[in-house]
């Protein structure tokens, strides 16, 4: 007889952070359904998240760590691959620096307890400036946009999604993504929610998306000029004195400002440039001033754009001259329970970039990072600061950056690599060390990031569930790299990592005035925190100190684990609340409506605009059983909608000739694809996916070798970046069509 139980878990597999109950038979994880009683996602499931048993017992998953003996990638034991690490990487430090080691942090990073807490502490051990993210090809111009106007990269603006009563959704297809950059569990029921409740929904988008095909109206604009219709939103509000700050009058600077500036923004001046009848956007603006509560929501494209900051900026603009930011129904500000507890108001430091810059191009620093599209040119391009050793943590920029193919080639001439990642992949296949953490049901799980961004507070955690059978875990793992790197060594404690950053967390916490624990006893703190491994202790103090935290006793019914862990279903910590001014951090202590780096850079966008241009312009898109390269080698996902063609217009199709193989030329080089014809697709435009191209020898998922699709990334040459952002520019791109052969 089987022994068969169930577990309950927070999927990590995207943004949504839905509960699931999981099967287990035997060990293993045999199946996945949503969690009905989760007080977030109230049993919604989609099929990533029903999938978690095949990625969790997926025969391609490394289980050893692998070491490179005589240029072939070898299992070796933990004891032996963390040697290598020390001597290798040590090597290259004593010689080079630790600024000489390349850091790549990919998207997994943010739904790991790993990543959230260890990954950190590495790249501070190294000292390096050059660090390089999935941010830089996602989301990093939504945090440059919420740095100027807020003194805060991390103060992230969503949707009040169960109260507003018009929702603009601009460059999304949440049906699809599940919803980025704002964690909504049942996105689509929530949209389906709106409508039935009698609001709008109006979709903003090149493409006939999942969503578009909802929405009460939907707008196709040229791709890539965003921000210049939302800059003729701006000018009716002006114009036609719609603008109406509500509440937030008193603490909003630079309102004349954006009137200025948006004087050359009329719907008749961008009409050509994006598309979009005058009147059409006319229309919007109007029904967006006039709306009980709105609420505009922008994501990849408006951020993966040539004006991906201004577009950004433009989104936040448009909620708040409409009195639509900070309060129930418009956008709002998310109060994560394991973030700092609220201080008094009071001006701060505010946001810059450009701190350093990159070595070969001079790309300005941002929020810490260099733009992932100069990794290669950082590696290949010699001189002091070259980098000489690299870093990967759960990351594939070969397939996901642009230019792979010479990032291919310039990782195989480091002196040493090291991978932290479960799979032989197009990027950790040069890697001389891959260290496998184990599967997401042998993880403990919390959201650290993404509760910071989602529509309803709430906080859930997920102990492991399965037993890890001697190997180390993620934060195990991560903390032995971090003790090469702090001197101590690899076979040191792995809990003096832990306990360093606790002492020095309530320390600061004990000698500053406005802390709920001012002024007590470091020790005694450190006594009552939950006697578990360190993650949990960690988490446990920043629950303590959060929010809704128990500030170590002084409130008896605050937030510890123990409570979170009594109630695995998670803790309902409400809706949304207004939190100006207290989240402000600018130096005036207001929402900076013009900053300066946004105003100078609305120049270029007013050039834009008479900007002609011929051919094709390429966008990418989302699959709802994808999520960028690492799951294509699921046999639930793949298949069926799954699949890497080029999405074309019939008359397009038919203008080219087009029957099954096109050719794609763009900067960066030249691709062949089969064509699916779609009308769902504006004229003049065509979508890849993201993700694809497992075609590479050396690379461990058979599945995904299979069926390995083409890398879109490969037509894009990596010139072309948003440059207050450093954002690699992946829609829009001009490109030639033709049938092949």
């Amino acid at each position: 007889m089987a022994d068969t139980s169930t577990a309950l878990r927070i999927c990590p597999l995207c943004e949504a952070t839905c509960g699931l109950t999981l099967t287990i038979t035997d060990g293993r994880v045999t199946g996945a359904r949503g969690d009905a009683d989760d007080v977030f996602s109230a049993g919604f499931i989609c099929p990533k998240g029903a999938s978690l048993g095949e990625l969790d017992n997926d025969p391609d998953r490394l289980t050893r760590p692998l070491i490179r003996r005589d240029g072939v990638l070898t299992e070796a034991t933990w004891d032996e691959a963390f040697a290598v690490v020390e001597q290798r990487l040590g090597a290259v430090i004593a010689e080079h620096g630790g600024a000489s080691v390349g850091m790549y942090l990919g998207n997994p990073n943010a739904h790991t307890v790993g990543g959230s807490l260890y990954a950190p502490l590495i790249i501070r051990g190294l000292g390096t400036r050059q660090v390089f993210s999935a941010s830089t090809l996602d989301q990093m111009p939504k945090h440059v946009a919420l740095g100027l106007m807020y003194g805060s990269p991390i103060s992230f603006t969503v949707p009040d999604l169960d109260r507003t009563d018009y929702l603009v959704i601009i460059g999304a297809n949440p049906l699809v993504s599940n919803g980025s950059l704002a964690t909504a569990a049942d996105f689509p029921g929530k949209l389906r929610a709106l409508r039935k409740r009698g609001g709008t929904l109006v979709v903003i988008d090149p493409a006939r998306t999942q969503t578009a095909k909802l929405a009460d109206r939907h707008l196709a604009p040229r791709p890539g000029t965003d921000a210049a219709l939302l800059f003729a939103i701006v000018h009716v509000l002006f114009a036609e004195g719609l603008v109406d700050l509500g509440g937030l009058a008193d603490h909003v600077t630079g309102v004349e400002q954006v009137r200025t500036l948006a004087d050359e923004f009329s719907p008749e001046a961008v009409e050509r440039a994006c598309g979009i009848p005058a009147g059409q956007i006319r229309e919007l603006a109007r029904e967006i001033a006039a709306a009980p509560t709105a609420a505009v929501y922008g994501r990849m494209g408006t951020s993966t754009v040539e004006f991906g900051t201004v577009g950004s900026w433009l989104v936040d603009v448009i909620n708040i001259l409409t009195g639509n930011l900070d309060r129930p129904g418009g956008t709002m500000f998310p109060l994560g329970a394991a973030s700092a507890a609220p201080r008094p108001p009071k001006p701060g430091r505010g946001f810059k970039t450009g701190r350093w810059a990159s070595r070969v191009s001079g790309y300005p620093e941002v929020l810490g990072e260099l733009p992932a599209a100069a990794l290669a040119e950082e590696i290949d391009t010699g001189g002091d600061g070259q980098i000489k050793a690299m870093i990967t943590i759960a990351g594939n920029p070969v397939l996901s950056a642009p230019d792979g193919d010479r990032l291919d080639k310039a990782l195989d001439a480091v002196e040493f690599m090291l991978s932290i990642d479960p799979y032989l992949n197009e990027t950790t296949r040069h890697a001389d060390v891959i260290l496998p953490p184990p599967p997401p049901a042998s993880s403990a799980h919390y959201d650290f990031a993404l509760n910071n961004l989602a529509v309803r507070n709430n906080a859930r955690y997920s102990p492991p569930v399965l037993a890890l059978d001697g190997r180390p875990d993620e934060p195990e793992i991560m903390s032995r790299v971090a003790l090469v790197l702090y001197g101590v060594g690899a076979q040191g404690d792995p809990a003096l990592v832990d306990g360093q950053v606790i002492a020095t967390t309530l320390t600061k916490e004990v000698e500053d005035p406005t802390s709920p624990v001012a002024g007590r006893d470091v020790g005694e703190l450190t006594a009552m925190l939950y006697p578990g491994p360190g993650y949990e202790r960690r988490l446990d103090m920043m629950l303590r100190l959060g929010p809704y935290g128990d500030a170590f006793g002084a409130k008896a019914d605050g937030l510890t684990l123990e409570r979170l862990k009594a109630n695995p279903h998670g803790i309902d910590l409400g809706p949304l609340r207004p939190r100006i001014p207290e989240i402000l951090r600018t130096q005036s202590g207001t929402i900076e409506l013009a900053p300066e780096p946004l105003v100078a850079d609305v120049a270029r966008l007013r050039d834009a605009l008479g900007r002609t241009a011929g051919g094709f312009l390429l966008i990418g898109r989302r699959h709802l059983r994808s999520n960028n390269s690492w799951m294509h080698n699921l046999p639930a996902l793949s298949g069926g909608s799954n699949r890497c063609t080029l999405q074309i217009h019939p008359d397009d199709a038919a203008d080219l000739g087009l029957t099954d193989i096109a050719v794609i030329k763009g900067p960066g080089g030249e691709l062949l694809a089969p064509i699916e014809v779609t009308d769902a697709m504006r004229r003049g435009v065509v979508s890849l996916p993201h993700g694809w191209g497992h075609n590479r020898a050396g690379t461990g998922q058979q599945l995904a070798a299979s069926s390995p699709g083409i890398n879109v990334n490969q037509l894009n040459d990596g010139t072309h970046l948003d440059p207050l952002s450093g954002t690699a520019v992946l829609n829009g791109i001009p490109v030639e069509i033709a049938a092949a052969g």
